[in-house]
């Protein structure tokens, strides 16, 4: 039994408004990007789970892991974390609040990597063994539309933990809803798609894992 020392502190009123607040902004930011983009959400051979997933998407817009995270289940969101580039969601006290308050999001310094504590090994550490990511193995925004070629990140994150689930996602014309380049979103019709779960196989090259990957992406486009 704990002694009133070891107890834990109940958490203060300013606390709790605190979490209050981030709760109702991401509700009603959740809100808004599935109206602004008129997102329609597809589960394809995959029903919304909490089990422990990354989901890995085409990425067109800065709206991609919001509307995505937008699109899971109020107990799933919950649970996932979508990584993002520090160096854009650092930009200004409003963005870096809704980005680690209200998002949880998992911002990655791509201009400082570290040798002991690359972005696979911080993204390991964050989820533990409960939390799900969103991640963008193309990278970067792509300026055409079209799903570029994976790096290797996905690759690394699943050799490490191959019972993870990964969850492909394509996002359909969420690039002209915010084209790059464009602060304000156009209201344009959407969709996102999830597909069936893969895994990477016993042995299985990275060349052949990422091409599989990105192929699974595809397919959700003309399914």
């Amino acid at each position: 039994m704990l002694s009133p020392v070891d107890m834990p502190e109940p958490p203060t009123d300013a606390f709790a408004s605190r979490s209050a607040l981030c709760r109702i902004t991401g509700l009603f930011l959740a809100a808004l990007a599935r109206l602004i983009s008129g997102a329609s959400v597809r589960w394809i051979a995959c029903q919304p789970d909490t089990c422990q997933r990354v989901y890995f998407s085409n990425h067109t817009s800065h709206l991609d892991a919001l509307l995505i995270w937008s699109s899971l289940p109020l107990a799933v969101r919950e649970l996932t974390r979508p990584v993002a580039a520090k160096d854009y969601w650092t930009r200004g006290f409003v963005r870096r609040w809704l980005a680690l308050e209200v998002f949880h999001a998992l911002l990655i310094d791509r201009t400082d990597i570290k040798v002991h504590q690359s972005p696979i090994d911080l993204m390991l550490w964050e989820i533990g063994s409960t939390k799900s990511l969103i991640v963008f193995p193309e990278g970067s925004r792509s300026v055409t539309g079209e799903v570029g070629e994976f790096k290797s990140g996905l690759y690394y994150l699943s050799k490490k933990r191959p019972e993870l689930e990964l969850v492909p996602v394509h996002v359909d014309n969420l690039n002209r809803v915010l084209p790059r380049g464009e602060f304000l979103p156009v209201p344009l019709l959407s969709c996102i798609s999830f597909g069936p779960p893969i895994w990477l196989e016993r042995g299985e090259p990275k060349v052949d894992f990422l091409c599989r990957a990105r192929r699974a992406v595809l397919a959700l486009k003309d399914s």
